[in-house]
């Protein structure tokens, strides 16, 4: 058995002797990356002891460190073993081996973290329950059997429960509780899968689950008790609140409608769709049409909410208005964690699972917080006393209808904080990108490492702009820095950006302010290492809002991106941003001004108002002082609600989403070609022609043209259009992001059109939408320094870009 030691070894377990003639030396392997929490010690022991080798391993602040007595050819075998069956839940960044001062071991062992340095880490995410333990834990006679936080080298908690680096025990949450001596055994076996398994316990040294009512009062503290108490309650129709890895979710029965109905009225949640947690594939598959990429997905070890289309035949004929009201699709996952497992092992259905929080609220993570806020919606809370450090929503993942192109839409447990894609940064010390106001997040560079925090949601709530100050400093204190820049968005009222401000003078670090959709090209280009490129690129970036250098609000801008400068290079034609942003909750308004100079639209818009609104709006579309819009977002409102889908929005994005789920289905009876499209009559020239997109959409109305054929159209134009840009001014190399690229139909369309010789870069781990501007911020950062140490080069563009 090997023992812990603080320095060289000495024990007897693991010895071997080598064959004499050989030039021996001491070796030092130095590996970055996602290498901790992941088994990577045990699997270097192993791996030392099969090659009879003696030395050392162990965790500290920058990686894992490896010492070795080999000759030349042994130790380059070794580390190239190490690269190429590292632990799959591994990610090695960089690498060095070189040659040490010369050392004297008699076996090799793993001896004691060292939490001295400058902390240049990749974090952990929390992973999904791996197979092994699932079997265990419905596993006769195994002593974990039904134990609800069975975990192992490769799964379980990790990012949530971290206090400090490096990644051992004593600096996670997991220091409260001390493991009895069977664990201990399972802890120091080599041969044990749970070897050095930070995170291990059982029924005897166990976390401790708590069922107590909505007025706190206990109701168990049974394991049995409480699966049994909590399906009870479920087909009872009550709501239970449960402390999951990242926070509590909220849950009922999903074929319970009135139990959802009671959820929607307390969460102050009209219409947003909810998510499901199934049993298992199985019975996600009696439900709803999953693809071979989207089970990958449900079931791996990140384990995200994954959108799928319901099937004809379904069990939730009774709920399914209530579960995700107007719409065709349905997020589910599957248990991630054991308590998850046995409950929906024992209920046998699925349950609405969603974010444990009052609507657009953070979501809630601290016990105490949970006792005051969740009580008023849940009926009973489900709790334990193993500390959440870092809260984290599910992630959300959706794939394109036609061409299974994975898009990331909430971008959180499971895959934050580390970003291994990011290029290298020219920064001594740490750059801090304060990211937009939606779905917000923020990005730290830090020695080498990039991190993209995980979704922390709306920062114009006062709760979730402190959730991002908490998360913010518990950064700050694990890597022990503070920034030396601070980047924020353009918009001087963003939050995000006040908040930068205010960090700024806090640590006397200088402020600077970069333009959103510029930040959410320069995203897509660094996620896909075009910083550098030699050739020009064309931007698509499509959104919903973001302050222009003009002072208008833009979101459907064309960019140029060569020799490491931006040119806004063209844009959806402008039209009035009637009422600022209460546009951007009211469809019909983006209606009204859309169609503000169409007559013929008159018949479609008088009814969508009062006849008090209809003169003060009409009143207000007269006047010339009114901030413009080029935003793609606000069109596809607009459409939506001359189509009847939506006037009003109860959540963010839901009249785009019904407009694409019409036109969906026609493509999917159709097929993806189009003979025709909106705009034909405008010249192609470098803008998107919004008046006469509007006015094709308007005269097919009036013609009595099906909802679907339009809405199918109004994509294809959009689609056509960029084919038709790009095609004229001879741009090859075309990069998309932005909120409106969540669409996957949109997606599909440009993937179908484009010939062949045309390259279309997309993101591939980050979402397309707001998440991305504080990673976008930092590559737009790294792009001005290239820029300036490239003063000599020629900016003048060629003719194809005149």
């Amino acid at each position: 058995m090997v023992r812990l030691v603080a320095g060289k070894s000495g024990g007897e377990k693991g010895r071997c002797y080598r064959s004499k003639g050989l030039v021996l030396k001491s070796w030092h392997l130095h590996i970055k990356g996602q290498v901790q929490g992941v088994g990577f010690r045990p699997f270097v022991y192993q791996l030392a002891l099969q090659q009879q080798l003696h030395g050392w391993v162990n965790n500290t602040v920058d990686g894992v460190h490896v010492v070795f007595h080999a000759d030349a050819e042994t130790a380059h075998t070794f580390t190239g073993a190490i690269l190429d069956r590292a632990p799959r839940l591994a990610r090695i960044t960089s690498h060095r081996l070189r040659p040490t001062e010369d050392q004297t071991f008699t076996d090799f062992q793993i001896i004691h973290s060292h939490t001295e340095g400058e902390v240049q880490l990749m974090l952990t995410p929390d992973f999904a329950l791996c197979d092994t333990c699932r079997t265990e834990l419905h596993e006769t006679g195994n002593r974990r059997k039904d134990y609800p936080f069975i975990t192992c080298t490769h799964c379980g908690p990790r990012f949530s429960i971290s206090r400090q680096l490096p990644y051992d025990r004593e600096t996670t949450t997991m220091a409260a509780f001390t493991m009895c001596p069977e664990c201990q055994e399972e802890y120091h076996d080599p041969t044990d899968r749970r070897y050095y398994s930070q995170t291990n316990s059982c029924p005897a040294c166990a976390v401790t689950l708590y069922l107590s009512d909505h007025q706190l009062k206990t109701v168990s503290e049974d394991v049995s008790v409480i699966i049994e108490r909590v399906c009870q309650y479920w087909h009872a129709g009550k709501i239970v609140a449960i402390k999951g890895i990242g926070g509590y979710l909220l849950t009922c029965d999903a074929r319970n409608r009135e139990s959802i109905a009671v959820l929607r009225a307390r969460k102050h949640r009209p219409d947003k769709p909810f998510a499901l947690m199934y049993p298992s594939e199985h019975a996600v598959l009696e439900d709803l049409d999953a693809r071979e990429e989207e089970l990958t997905e449900l079931s791996g070890s990140c384990a995200p909410i994954v959108l799928l289309p319901l099937k004809e035949q379904h069990t939730l004929e009774n709920s399914r208005a209530e579960i995700a009201p107007g719409l065709s699709r349905i997020g589910v996952m599957l248990p991630y964690t054991p308590i998850f497992e046995l409950l929906l092992q024992a209920f046998g259905g699925p349950i609405v699972a969603t974010s444990g929080n009052i609507s657009n609220a953070p979501i809630v993570f601290e016990d105490k917080k949970a006792q005051t806020d969740l009580t008023a919606i849940a009926d009973y809370l489900l709790t334990n006393n193993r500390e959440i450090v870092f809260p984290q929503d599910d992630s959300v993942v959706q794939f394109s209808p036609f061409g299974q192109q994975r898009i990331i839409l909430r971008r959180s447990r499971g895959m934050a904080p580390s970003f291994f894609d990011a290029p290298a940064i020219h920064a001594d010390g740490s750059l801090l990108a304060m990211g937009a106001m939606l779905k917000h997040t923020f990005s730290l560079y830090h020695r080498g490492n990039t991190f993209v925090s995980q979704y922390l949601g709306d920062l114009q709530h006062f709760a979730t702009e402190e959730s991002c100050r908490h998360t913010l400093e518990h950064f700050f204190r694990l890597f022990d820095t503070q920034p030396e820049m601070i980047l924020v968005d353009q918009h001087p009222d963003y939050p995000s950006t006040l908040l930068g401000n205010t960090l700024a003078e806090k640590f006397e670090v200088p402020v600077s302010r970069i333009q959103h959709h510029i930040a959410h090209f320069g995203a897509v280009l660094g996620e896909n290492d075009l910083i550098d490129c030699d050739h020009p690129v064309l931007g698509v970036i499509w959104d919903g809002t973001g302050l222009g250098d003009d002072g208008q609000i833009w979101g459907g801008e064309f960019f140029l991106y060569q020799h490491y400068d931006f040119t806004r290079w063209g844009q959806l034609d402008y039209f009035p941003l009637l009422l600022n942003d209460k546009m951007a909750k009211e469809p019909r308004l983006a209606a009204l001004s859309l169609a503000k100079d169409r007559d013929a639209a008159l018949p479609l818009l008088r009814d969508k108002f009062t006849d008090t609104e209809w003169k003060i709006y009409q009143k207000i579309l007269t006047e010339e002082e009114q901030i413009q819009t080029s935003s793609i977002g606000r069109l596809f409102d607009g459409i939506a609600s001359l189509l009847g889908l939506s006037d009003r929005q109860t959540y963010e994005g839901e009249a785009a989403i019904k407009l694409e789920e019409l036109a969906t289905g026609y493509f999917r009876r159709n097929g993806l070609s189009f003979a025709d499209s909106y705009g034909q009559d405008a010249p192609v020239n470098h803008n998107l022609p919004t008046r006469s997109l509007v006015a094709g959409v308007v005269h097919d109305l009036q013609a009595g043209k099906a909802t679907d054929y339009i809405a199918a159209k109004f994509h294809y134009s959009l689609i056509d259009r960029i084919r038709r840009i790009a095609d004229a001014y001879y741009f090859r190399h075309i990069a998309c992001s932005g909120g409106v690229f969540q669409n996957g139909l949109l997606v599909d369309l440009l993937r179908h059109h484009l010939p062949a010789n045309y390259q279309l870069y997309l993101h591939r781990d980050l979402s397309p939408n707001d998440e991305n501007i504080s990673f976008g911020q930092l590559m737009c950062h790294q792009i001005e320094i290239l820029k300036k140490s490239n003063v000599n080069l020629d900016h003048k563009y060629q003719n194809v870009c005149v």
